[in-house]
């Protein structure tokens, strides 16, 4: 009888070839499957899909560094720079990608959306990271905090394709807390549905315009206000995130978008 092949991987990420998270990735997944990283020479977080139209590539240890964007590196590790692969994988992120309305943002999601146009099932991973009284770019991160999301996403890497996750999902977006002890069992996994919360706001302070989200400002464990089910809810009490989604967005038939192009002035003509 004929072992299984171990599944190709592209790995790429947002925050950068050098960072922690996708050096613990890379080694995770090389124990289960053929590992080439294309990922940004430089932090790209939060650029979304932007795509550059032309990068410069070098090589590194990992595989590639490319002077790029998230969906950069997808688009030429998919079509020149790697061998075409069963899954793309996207991580981990340093911060937590949480709630619909970061899915167009984050450059680490984006990635996984790229994949999807090229019909290739992706997972993108992130760590949620409390900050308490400190600033988001004042705490460090090191590879033991990445433990969990490495552990959950070899995990999903290892039995998703199998089981047929991506018959109905075109990609997974994973968020995992970080480890509470340095050695202990896994946090429990749950599927979830991305929190609809949306708390932006902007005030003026002279001839600058400051965007804050507050949606980050609830996210104490006794009085997190996400029901239960969702993204925000599951990190924050400990559990893996796992949100099932599809790309290119979907669409439904409108009855009352049928009426008003049927009244269009340029339609009532041609009829």
């Amino acid at each position: 009888m004929s072992q299984p092949t171990e599944p190709e991987i592209l790995l790429t990420n947002d925050d950068g070839i050098e960072t922690p998270g996708i050096r613990v990735l890379y080694d995770a997944l090389s124990d289960v499957g053929n590992v080439t990283v294309v990922a940004p020479a430089d932090d790209q977080s939060a650029v979304g899909r932007s795509l550059s139209g032309e990068v410069g590539v070098t090589d590194h240890d990992l595989g590639y560094a490319v002077a790029g964007t998230p969906a950069d590196c997808v688009v030429a590790g998919l079509a020149e720079l790697g061998p075409f692969p069963d899954l793309v994988v996207a991580g981990c992120n340093k911060g937590a990608n949480l709630g619909e309305y970061v899915l167009g943002r984050s450059g680490t999601i984006s990635a996984a959306v790229e994949a999807a146009f090229f019909d290739v099932p992706a997972i993108a991973t992130s760590m949620y990271v409390p900050v308490g009284d400190l600033a988001f770019e004042d705490v460090e991160t090191g590879r033991s905090d990445y433990r969990e999301a490495a552990r959950a996403t070899t995990y999903l890497v290892e039995h998703a394709l199998e089981a047929g996750v991506f018959e109905e999902a075109a990609y997974l977006n994973v968020n995992a807390p970080v480890p509470e002890e340095a050695a202990g069992d896994p946090a429990p996994m749950e599927i979830t549905r991305p929190s609809r919360r949306y708390e932006m706001d902007a005030v003026r302070e002279g001839e600058r315009v400051v965007l804050h989200d507050r949606v980050w400002e609830e996210m104490e464990a006794e009085s997190i206000p996400d029901p239960a089910g969702t993204d925000r809810r599951a990190v924050v009490e400990g559990r893996v995130s796992v949100s099932p989604l599809t790309a290119p967005h979907s669409t439904r038939h409108h009855e009352a978008l049928d009426d008003l192009a049927e009244r269009y002035p340029g339609t009532s003509l041609s009829s």
